[in-house]
């Protein structure tokens, strides 16, 4: 009998640790609520690396005992983009991030995710790109320095995180066009 863990459907790990992400979430926005010290800003940053990973760990874990599950397609970006949305929100009010690039980014999402629902319902599969993964990568690596936001080791955690904030934008731009260029042929040649 296969373990409770291991089995398709809703209940099996890789779900419950997606759920755990989107628990996560309020967590960390409870960190960063009041400007923090250094002391919350290191929890924020520890929660947001280990949703980042738990991310990693979940879509392994579920391609490797093949349990991908509806449900779990479903829940993993939506975890995710909370997660993101919630710190990167959370950082305008400090001062640590400026709303333009919250604007800019989150405004990226809106785009794609409406594109991506308008070619499922037309029946077209358009692959994410290299782009949309670096994306991903620089922004995600960007929040964590900016909720550390304090020195350390002699390192601005704040530079550094603006610093790749910028260029999770261009990736982000880049591969809205990217997208966008996909979707464009896909359409034209629909009938």
């Amino acid at each position: 009998m296969t373990p409770w863990y291991r089995r398709k459907g809703f209940w099996n790990l890789p779900n419950l640790i997606t759920l755990l992400r989107v628990l996560l979430v309020p967590a960390v926005v409870a960190l960063v609520w009041e400007r923090p010290g250094p002391a919350q800003a290191a929890g924020a940053c520890a929660l947001f690396v280990f949703a980042m990973l738990s991310d990693v760990v979940d879509g392994w874990l579920a391609r490797k005992w093949d349990v991908q599950s509806v449900v779990g397609a479903f829940l993993d970006p939506i975890a995710d983009k909370l997660m993101v949305l919630a710190a990167l929100v959370m950082l305008i009010p400090h001062g640590w991030v400026p709303a333009w690039m919250v604007l800019v980014l989150e405004s990226r999402e809106l785009v794609i995710a409406g594109l991506r629902q308008i070619a499922v319902g037309e029946g077209m599969v358009i692959a994410a790109g290299a782009l949309g993964k670096f994306k991903t990568a620089y922004q995600s690596t960007a929040l964590g320095f900016l909720l550390w936001h304090y020195p350390v080791l002699g390192i601005d955690a704040h530079s550094v995180g603006i610093l790749l904030l910028w260029v999770s934008i261009a990736f982000s731009v880049a591969s809205a066009a990217e997208y966008g260029w996909g979707f464009w042929k896909h359409a034209t040649r629909a009938p």
